[in-house]
């Protein structure tokens, strides 16, 4: 089609590498085992990916990478030359570089080390990293192997095997709990001399295997003027895979043929979309991302289809591909459907390994690393990535065993998946990010429903159908957001543009869009099509500031849309749900010039492909809203003329005709010559040989997308669903009496209500008083009889009449119900996100009990939380001190802290003890 076929040259590895990208520029083949690239970053949040491009010195050259994440982990088997006198200290062995002097492509990458006057150059295979250094003339040649760089090692190994190989195993924690990868590394001069640092001891020229948890080594090589070539062969199971992949992928020492393999295989994987463009920027943006597409999951079985299960037992993937990384809150969203297009095998691929790791430890991943589960973000969104293939025909697995593994699933007792399969929905009192995780299980249950009606289990249909809808609750028709809920009632106050843990990554109006599967009922409870278009430009069109917590992947913000975290991805395109396809044009324009050619081009984390899978399919012109029902909503082209390979010799064809205007809106469509007035383009016009014409005009056209059939769908049908009542009482335990009151969600509803903790049976009729500890449950009856699930809602007298004088000003993201949560008899749980606990820092937390009269006291304690993976640790001392007068205090109880701050696990301690002084009016 097109008159230049090496894509390969649009591809700039360094876009994403500054800024909040975290991505990396080094060599790697298209989802493959190893990603061979320099580190220059080893702490902090912009250092996940191991490079960021404002630094300015390299520590050397490790094997794996991760591409966009929000944590750190993997730079296994770092490797460094020297020309200098060796060092095993690593601010000794780092260089100086420039940018000036490195070069980045797929497949290949090289930096001039400018301490050591080396060239360094980096290749790959699959499963195998190929270096080449070249040392100035007449210099010693010396390499550094460090196996404790960047993760905690667990256990690592290293022998020298040969004269000019070794091989050695590094088993760490980071992210993944429990990493093992074993290596096997050559080189093409024999090895002069090596010595082998411990933690205890350097060895000199140790032939037998080293265990240590600290193994760094040394080896220095004949002066010759070639240059110094170096294999790594790795594997997740054992050497003899490691040797295996080697062996069979990189058998000879020809780097150059490797670096043009590795292009070749990228022109390949590239190809499958071609653009036409004169404009440099666009398409390197474009094939940049692209290539960022392609770069997770990665192959984790060896070339003999041996790979490390879940449970780290030995398996062998038969028939197809295993693979690891899958960041799948956020890949689900479109890089997994830009791959059903793409590249249908992969997807079959991915999808036999999700139900392998379903077999192996009883769950299909969330978020699983190196056949770990990680357990980060939220939802279980393999089922998305399973039914959305599953609809698209891609079906060479078992999906029987595949619905089974989205029930199991999807009914785990984790996250708070029990009590919203109980209630259909979750209050903050039930888990961290109830809005969120009700969410999203939401769509991830519409997904198994589905799944279950096009298999014909009607059981299972009918079951998830109706969780699927249970988000309904967390609708405010009042406020028209959905908002967290709280002991029966509705959280106050309430700010959507608050980043609370209430939500992930986001806020109120972030999350209230996301809907995906249900659309019909959030567009109806704002009023309709016009209510639903005005909340949707109030989003775009607010003020950009957000309050609350401080949350750095909150980044590429036009109003409180962010383009930089994936929750708000889908909602420009939802214009077309209220037949105003020409503002999802307008904003999808604003939003594409977020990415730019340079190293800070994108506007937030890569996040394994799917901040540039969102920017491929805008691109093309359309976007999948719901992953699941097969429609693409439209936004408008990028190019003049696209070509999609979907299959061998059979493409997809895009055109969009600005020949008589430059307008930016759509004014008609056609597929295949034939006009079509949908808003959307079902999938399976996407099949080969069709076309798709997009014509253009300065303002949208007048019947593109508005009428009946031509409106996309996001509909549960089922029938009538009664939301909860709100019970609104006391935010906090009250003192004497406190009112309450019902309200309904809708008007017209009937409530009934129960103070005594059984069925509701009483008719309300107004608000009433409570005088005691109460649990107050009621439910909601529709004009039709029908009845709402349970609302309920404890509310605690104070069990004494103290008062409290906090002196050390509390964290404002902990206030924890204000100050008399200290001493209401209500204990938090070890979830700290619940909003339930007070935090301090930067200062010894001070405050004052006022017995309020002189009392005799027995035992004196302080309930505390520790959550070291949220920098949340225990005091070291606990001093009680008590007065009479307020005015002189003595010490009564002094309890030093013993619990290590190192525990990883969670957790709630009560301190107490004798107080040595019995009267007091005052504690301290």
């Amino acid at each position: 089609m097109l008159a230049q076929p090496k894509w390969t040259e649009f591809v700039n590895p360094f876009i994403g590498t500054g800024g909040h990208g975290h991505t990396f520029p080094g060599a790697t083949r298209p989802f493959g085992m190893v990603q061979l690239s320099p580190d220059t970053r080893l702490e902090g949040w912009d250092g996940c990916s191991g490079y960021h491009y404002d630094d300015q010195r390299i520590y050397g050259f490790s094997h794996t990478h991760l591409s966009g994440t929000g944590v750190a982990d993997y730079a296994d088997i770092l490797v460094k030359p020297m020309s200098r006198p060796p060092s095993f200290e690593r601010e000794n062995y780092a260089s100086a570089f420039s940018h000036a002097e490195e070069t980045a492509k797929p497949g290949y990458y090289s930096v001039f080390l400018k301490d050591d006057q080396i060239k360094a150059e980096l290749t790959a295979t699959t499963r195998v990293g190929m270096h080449r250094y070249t040392y100035p003339e007449n210099s010693a040649k010396h390499l550094i192997l460090d196996l404790t760089h960047r993760d905690e090692v667990l256990e690592a190994t290293l022998e020298v095997t040969g004269p000019n190989q070794i091989r050695g195993m590094r088993r760490s924690s980071s992210w993944a709990k429990d990493q093992t990868l074993y290596f096997v590394m050559e080189f093409d001069h024999p090895i002069s001399y090596w010595s082998i640092q411990t933690g205890k001891q350097e060895l000199d020229r140790h032939k037998e295997q080293i265990q240590d948890k600290h193994i760094k080594a040394r080896f220095e090589f004949g002066s010759t003027t070639s240059p110094l070539l170096v294999k790594v062969g790795l594997s997740w199971v054992d050497y003899d895979g490691a040797a295996a992949n080697m062996a069979a992928e990189c058998p000879h020492w020809d780097f150059d043929l490797v670096k043009d393999e590795a292009a070749e295989v990228w022109n390949e994987h590239l190809s499958a979309i071609e653009v036409e463009s004169n404009n440099a920027e666009k398409i390197t943006n474009f094939y940049t991302a692209l290539y960022h597409c392609m770069i997770h999951p990665n192959v984790a079985s060896d070339v003999d289809g041996r790979y490390r299960g879940m449970d780290q037992a030995v398996y062998r993937a038969k028939g197809y591909t295993h693979y690891t990384v899958f960041s799948l809150w956020d890949t689900y969203r479109a890089l997994h459907p830009l791959l059903t297009i793409i590249d249908k095998p992969r997807v079959q691929d991915f999808i036999q390994t999700m139900l392998s790791m379903y077999r192996e430890s009883g769950r299909l991943p969330v978020w699983e690393l190196a056949a770990n589960e990680t357990n980060c973000m939220i939802g279980y969104h393999a089922v998305s990535v399973i039914f959305d293939a599953y609809q698209k025909n891609i079906r060479d697995w078992d999906s029987d065993f595949a619905l089974e593994a989205m029930v199991e699933t999807a009914n785990a007792d984790v996250f708070g998946i029990t009590p919203y399969r109980k209630k259909g929905y979750l209050e903050i009192e039930d888990e961290s990010e109830s809005v969120s995780k009700t969410l999203e299980y939401a769509y991830n249950d519409w997904c198994i429903a589905e799944m279950a009606r096009m298999k014909r289990k009607d059981a299972i249909r009918e079951t998830f159908q109706k969780r699927s809808i249970g988000y309904r609750n967390l609708f405010d028709h009042k406020s028209q957001f959905i908002r967290p809920r709280s002991n029966g009632g509705w959280l106050e106050p309430f700010d959507p543009r608050e980043v609370t843990n209430h939500y992930t990554e986001a806020n109120g109006w972030q999350y209230t869009f996301y809907v995906p599967h249900d659309l019909t009922y959030i567009v109806d409870g704002m009023g309709g099509m016009a209510g639903f278009e005005k909340k949707l430009d109030a989003f775009f069109e607010s003020p950009s500031q957000i309050t609350g917590r401080q949350q750095s992947d909150i980044t590429g913000l036009i109003g409180q849309y962010a383009q930089g975290n994936e929750p708000s991805h889908h909602a420009a395109y939802l214009y077309a749900f209220c037949q105003k396809p020409g503002k999802t044009q307008k904003w999808v324009e604003v939003i594409r010039e977020l990415y730019k050619a340079t190293p800070d081009g994108l506007p937030g984390n890569e996040d394994c492909g799917q901040m540039s899978a969102w920017y491929v399919f805008s691109a093309l012109g359309f976007y999948p809203v719901t992953p699941g029902n097969n429609q693409y909503i439209f936004g408008l082209p990028l190019f003049d003329r696209m070509r999609i390979r979907v299959a061998e010799n059979e493409y997809f064809d895009i055109e969009a005709d600005r020949r008589k205007t430059k307008g930016a809106f759509i004014d008609e469509v056609y597929i295949n010559n034939e006009k079509w007035f949908g808003a959307y383009i079902p999938h399976h016009f996407i099949n080969g040989k069709v076309n798709l014409d997009f014509r253009t005009a300065h303002q949208p056209g007048e019947n593109f997308g508005k009428y009946g059939p031509a409106m996309p769908k996001s509909e549960v049908e089922v029938p009538e669903f009664v939301e909860v009542p709100a019970i609104s009482g006391p935010a906090a335990p009250f003192r004497n009496n406190a009112t309450i009151d019902l309200i309904p969600a809708k008007p017209g509803h009937r409530l009934l209500y129960s103070t005594e903790g059984k069925t509701p049976d009483q008719v309300y009729k107004g608000p009433f008083e409570i005088k005691a500890t109460t649990q107050i449950s009621a439910v909601s009856i529709d004009s039709i009889g029908q009845y709402s699930s349970l609302s309920t809602g404890i509310f605690y007298e104070v069990p004494n009449d103290w008062e409290i004088e906090i002196i050390t000003k509390v964290h404002p993201q902990y206030p924890g119900g204000g100050p008399e949560a200290l001493i209401d008899g209500v204990y938090g749980d070890k979830d700290w996100r619940k909003g339930r606990w007070h935090g301090y820092q930067g200062d010894d937390l001070e405050l004052v009990i006022d017995l309020g009269k002189r009392k005799t006291i027995k035992t004196l304690g302080l309930s505390l939380l520790q959550d070291t993976r949220a920098w949340i640790v225990l005091p070291q001392d606990i001093v009680f001190s008590v007065s009479k007068d307020g005015k002189t205090y003595k010490e009564a109880l002094r309890i030093k802290n013993q619990q290590p701050a190192q525990t990883e696990d969670a957790f709630t301690k009560i301190f107490k003890g004798k107080s040595k002084v019995k009267k007091c009016r005052y504690v301290k």
